[in-house]
């Protein structure tokens, strides 16, 4: 039979080989070859997809490996290859092979989707993965199950806020469970706690169940928003299903540990943390549950537990590390109070701005910890500032990035006030931002407008982080308010009513000491701000700025003498960089008397802060002494500059006082007071010159209103005191010490009483001992 079938077919091509030139034959036989290698790869490749179509994937994948070498070229064999490798678990070589298939067709669509999803399996292959979608996009704007899986590649990496951009189309449009639960999670390790809790709500409306990674997510959005209990018991469940200590049950113990500690159980958080210690795959995760256990704690031990795991990540798995990453770690690091650790912040964020120099949040955080160091002027930090604002972008995730890195300045500048109104008005999730225009619009004197931002603040930040001390910190602001406006025991009352209440968080008690110091210091009550300054350093032992602030305190209370002031002041400046300019460095060089050899230190200080009043009167003191006319000229131009400005009255009644001008002087306090008719300050100010004018009645009567305004301010005690001693009534001013010193000992008021009593022998003809020699 066979042979009956093949012989016609012989006899056929020996005619055909008898007919044909040998020429044509010999030609014809590659072409022949390439045909059938072209037919037998089609055939493999048909096959290959049949059996891939019956899930039958490793009879496939020899198919299309098959048809690959009779036909490397054909992108359908190649794509074929890779996705049977894909389903059969391989995922390295469906990566290599997606990649041939973009060689030979860059424009692939399946190839470019599929890198995208093989981007969510390796950390490494990520940006490859996000590379693939934003070409995938391009070509399909519309894309949706593109747009999802690189938001979630952009959640993996930890830029929660672009990914956001990617998931808010997909939200506004009936959004598939899948969405609703990727993004549950971005937003709530964004920190959008409300927003991430009603979409984790709406996910267990269609019946989802909240589980593994997604699981931890969710407790951390039960734990910011007072459900730490029902957190912990989610997690616990969880745990309970597996033994393995994997990414996923890795996750859940830092965060279980957390939530232990948010609800007292620190113990409890910390067992449950061992098993990550020492693992490789764990420092990042452990580092900052640590962090957070000492937040809850009040604790720094653990925050310095944290501090060398970070290092090791940073030396350790730079192979790894994401900018995202690298910049959470410097943000935490620049956090800490240890200067080591700020220099390494410092470090990072260099290296990163060499990798994105134009990424603008990594530009103002490092502008901001630079400042925070010395590193930079006052000056410097606002150009840059200004130059990484302008233009403010109008993205919104652009947005956040910025504002978060904006409010991490402690005291802003008011001249950047209308960059934080701009953000503000966007609706961003971040209530410092009002807390930080309310610090602006208290250095305007806008009082109103710091309290309505103080209402925000505190109303935005009612179920975040913040919330628990949210209040006090506003009491903060509103008492330099009070104290700024000369309502010294209103401001007072505040202060000491946070220490009572005796926070959790250190930095509250801080600054309210240090705010305590400066009203006392306003009220005359000059050993008291130095007890608390004494206080201030042992709270704080690190902290090089404190003993300046006390040797200026300490100076005015007559306790050091000038030698011992100046001192401490040339020590600071021989240490410290030129740039570095705290408040306790005005506080010292404005206590101090004008000296010429401070005049260029003068103008550095001014430089950073033109309105410091204390500086610009001992400038304007040493420019008088060897150019009057030029001093007179200082001030004009100072008044013509910002003539509502309140400081610049002081400044010229002040300066008029000091060179014997006491009815020039006593004419500025009276227009501040004609501004302001219960200016502590101001009416204390001009009983000094009726004082000096030895208008008495009226001095007295000037102290009298600063008593009824504030009845303990003790300068006002001491100059009715003096009064009596200018009006004979010697006496009765040593009776009226006598009671002071009972009630609150002072070694300023000891020393008034001893010129009192040697005065009132000396007008009785009496010699004090050590006089007679």
């Amino acid at each position: 039979m066979l042979k009956q079938l093949l012989f016609p077919k012989i006899s056929l091509l020996l005619a055909l080989l008898q007919s044909t030139p040998l020429a044509v034959l010999l030609l014809a036989q590659p072409v022949l070859a390439q045909s059938a290698a072209q037919s037998a790869a089609q055939s493999a490749l048909q096959q290959g997809n049949s059996l891939l179509n019956q899930g039958l994937v490793d009879q496939a994948i020899p198919l299309f490996q098959a048809a690959i070498r009779s036909n490397p070229n054909s992108v359908e064999a190649r794509l074929g290859l890779a996705i049977a490798y894909r389903r059969a678990g391989r995922i390295d070589e469906a990566f290599a092979a997606y990649e041939q298939v973009l060689a030979l067709d860059p424009n692939n669509r399946v190839a470019l989707q599929s890198l995208g999803v093989l981007g969510g399996f390796r950390i490494e292959w990520q940006p490859r993965g996000i590379a693939a979608l934003n070409q995938l996009l391009e070509l399909e704007p519309g894309n949706r199950e593109a747009l999802a899986q690189r938001a979630l590649l952009y959640g993996y990496q930890g830029r929660f806020v672009a990914a956001i951009a990617d998931y808010e189309p997909l939200l506004r449009d009936n959004p598939t469970p899948d969405v609703l639960i990727g993004a549950a999670q971005v937003y709530a390790y964004n920190g959008d706690y409300d927003i991430s809790l009603d979409l984790f709500e709406r996910y267990q409306a269609t019946g989802g169940q909240i589980t593994g990674g997604a699981a931890t997510a969710y407790a951390v959005v039960l734990r910011e928003t007072d459900q730490a209990e029902q957190a912990v018991a989610l997690l616990e469940r969880e745990l309970a299903k597996s033994s393995e200590l994997d990414g996923i049950t890795i996750r859940q113990r830092a965060e279980l540990g957390i939530g232990y500690a948010a609800i007292g159980q620190t113990e409890a958080g910390l067992q449950i943390l061992d098993p990550l210690r020492g693992r490789r795959d764990s420092r990042m995760i452990l580092s900052r549950s640590l962090i957070a256990i000492g937040r809850y704690s009040g604790d720094d031990f653990y925050t310095d537990q944290a501090i060398p795991l970070f290092e090791e990540v940073l030396s350790l798995e730079r192979d790894y590390l994401t900018v995202a990453i690298g910049k959470e770690i410097a943000d935490v690091l620049g956090g800490f109070p240890q200067p080591e650790a700020k220099a390494y912040a410092l470090e990072i964020y260099s290296q990163l701005l060499q990798q994105q120099p134009n990424d603008r949040s990594l530009q103002i955080s490092q502008a901001v910890l630079q400042r925070s160091q010395g590193q930079i002027s006052e000056i410097a930090l606002r150009d840059r500032l200004e130059a990484a604002l302008q233009p403010l972008p109008a993205d919104r995730s652009q947005q956040t990035v910025i504002a978060r890195a904006l409010v991490r300045l402690d005291q802003p500048d008011a001249s950047l006030l209308p960059y934080y109104e701009y953000l503000a008005q966007s609706n961003l999730n971040e209530p410092r931002l009002y807390y930080r225009i309310a610090q602006m619009s208290v250095q305007q004197g806008d009082y109103a407008a710091a309290d309505l931002a103080l209402q925000s603040y505190t109303a935005a930040s009612a179920n975040t982080r913040d919330g628990e001390f949210a209040p006090l910190y506003s009491e903060l602001l509103r008492a330099e308010a009070e104290r700024q406006r000369g309502n010294l025991e209103a401001s007072a009352s505040r202060y000491e009513a946070i220490i009572a209440s005796n926070p959790a968080e250190p930095e509250l008690v801080d600054s309210a000491l240090q705010g305590l110091a400066g009203v006392r210091q306003s009220q005359g009550r000059l050993p008291e701000a130095v007890a608390i300054y004494d206080e201030l350093i042992a709270r704080n032992p690190q902290d090089q700025t404190k003993p300046l602030g006390r040797a200026s305190l300490a100076y005015q209370a007559g306790l050091i003498s000038e030698t011992e002031a100046e001192l401490a002041l040339t020590q600071w400046l021989s240490r410290r960089p030129s740039s570095d300019t705290p408040p306790e460095l005005y506080s010292l060089v404005a206590a101090l008397p004008p000296s010429a050899s401070r005049e260029s230190l003068y103008l550095t200080l001014l430089e950073n802060h033109p309105n410091a009043t204390g500086i610009q009167l001992r400038y304007v003191q040493q420019l008088a002494e060897r150019d009057p006319d030029a001093a007179e000229s200082y001030l004009a131009q100072l008044s013509a500059s910002d003539p509502e400005n309140p400081s610049l009255y002081f400044l010229q009644g002040q300066f008029a006082q000091s060179q014997g001008n006491l009815r020039q002087a006593g004419d500025a306090y009276q227009r501040l007071l004609e501004r302001d008719p219960n200016n502590v300050d101001a009416l204390t100010a001009l009983g000094g010159v009726r004082f000096q004018q030895r208008r008495y009645d009226s001095a007295q009567d000037l102290y009298g209103q600063v008593l009824g305004l504030e009845p303990n301010n003790r300068l006002a005690q001491v100059a009715l005191i003096d009064l009596e001693v200018a009006q004979g009534y010697r006496l009765a001013a040593l009776e009226r010490l006598e009671e002071m010193q009972e009630l609150n000992p002072d070694r300023a008021l000891a020393q008034q009483q001893q010129r009192i009593e040697e005065g009132f022998l000396q007008q009785r003809g009496f010699q004090p001992p050590w006089e007679r020699y």
